[in-house]
């Protein structure tokens, strides 16, 4: 009983605009099967349909109803609720776990959904830009995008769902707008963008301003991880040393440049790399470590988020295409993950689903990491 109120309680506040008299089951059940689908490793509508079947009475779920819900009613639910509602939900269980994003680094991010369309090649296709707490590893925002070009439009649209007062943005090249960092700034938070040479100009400009400047602080970081090593060297300049003053007074309050040098020997094939990386940034800064960890905080949300939706929720085998459906399996994943990833225990992501599966005391437990 305390598991099905407990998740009644997430989805209770979407409005159902089914008809009335014509529909079986409960719209937050279905929701809730859903979700508790995906904590249990299932990956489709089928799955949902058999936890249905053989779970949801002993769950106090579906009470009353005299068959289960089939893969093909899952699917026209999905297909139809508007991604927006359940967004919010999943947005205030971050909200209640965080209470505010001040002084959080947010990344915002695109991941393809190569299910959607396999066929999609490069840059074209159905992409999610996610907004992610590196910190928490929490994700308070989503927007669908079609072809990777469009991700600058969806980015200001995540940016108006979300309080950033006092909150560090990280934004890879193709965020770097002006228009970006002056609504950045407008919302009271700052900027971390990284520059690559589609801002042809302030790319030249900074790396002259390396060229011909001492840095104010350097920091040097060392990672190590399966035969592969990795020097991380962090240099740092006051924005005022980009001689050109029309390149720098385009951007809204910038105050520091980073140039992130990146050494790697990867031992497993005797290969050696060396990136050079630069970056611009609103904060005024003087420690170089500080915006190396911005750098290293960005890169989490591959990590932490986008492998962990393809490597234990299978997203990029996920074929759903129709109506909302991509965006909204996409959300209840990410909620069935933010679930599970608060658990107290030594397990991982995989065999905390493995056990959920296993053992209803163990999904209850899972489900009271739900924070409202």
């Amino acid at each position: 009983m305390f598991l099905s109120m407990k998740i009644a309680a997430i989805f209770s506040s979407i409005p159902d605009h089914r008809v009335v008299g014509r529909c079986t089951y409960p719209l937050s059940d279905l929701l809730t099967i859903a979700l508790l689908s995906y904590m249990c490793g299932g990956e489709d509508y089928v799955d949902m349909s058999e936890f249905a079947q053989f779970r949801a009475t002993e769950l106090c779920l579906l009470e009353g109803c005299n068959t289960t819900p089939s893969p093909d009613t899952f699917e026209r639910l999905m297909s139809a609720v508007s991604p927006d509602e359940i967004e919010r939900c999943l947005i205030e269980s971050g909200k209640a776990l965080l209470d505010t994003l001040a002084e959080k680094q947010i990344v915002i991010d695109g991941k393809k959904l190569r299910g959607t369309n396999p066929r999609s090649r490069g840059t074209k296709g159905d992409y999610l830009m996610n907004a992610f707490v590196s910190e928490n590893r929490l994700i308070v925002g989503q927007s669908i995008v079609k072809d990777k070009e469009n991700e600058i439009k969806a980015i200001p649209e995540i940016l108006d769902k979300l309080d950033i007062e006092d909150a560090i943005v990280s934004i890879d090249a193709i965020g770097t707008q002006v228009e970006i960092a002056q609504q950045i700034t407008e919302k009271r938070g700052h900027y971390f963008l990284a520059l690559k040479e589609n801002q042809k100009s302030l790319y030249e400009a900074v790396e002259a301003a390396f060229k011909y400047n001492k840095p104010i602080d350097v920091n040097n970081e060392m990672e190590a991880d399966h035969g592969r090593i990795e020097e991380r060297i962090c240099s740092i300049l006051p924005a005022s040393c980009i001689e050109e003053e029309a390149v720098r007074n385009r951007w809204s309050k910038l105050s520091t440049i980073v140039r992130i040098g990146s050494n790697v020997d990867d031992k497993t094939t005797g290969k050696h790399s060396y990136t050079t990386r630069y970056y611009i940034s609103d904060e005024a800064f003087s420690k170089a470590a500080y915006f190396n960890m911005l750098a290293r905080g960005h890169w989490s949300i591959e990590n932490l988020l986008h492998w962990l939706l393809d490597v234990a929720f299978h997203e990029d085998a996920c074929r759903a295409r129709k109506g909302y459906a991509p965006q909204n399996l996409s959300l209840i994943r990410k909620m069935a993950l933010q679930c599970v990833k608060e658990q107290n225990d030594k397990c991982s992501i995989k065999k905390r689903l493995f056990r959920a599966a296993l053992s209803n005391d163990y999904l209850i437990s899972l489900v009271k990491n739900f924070k409202f």
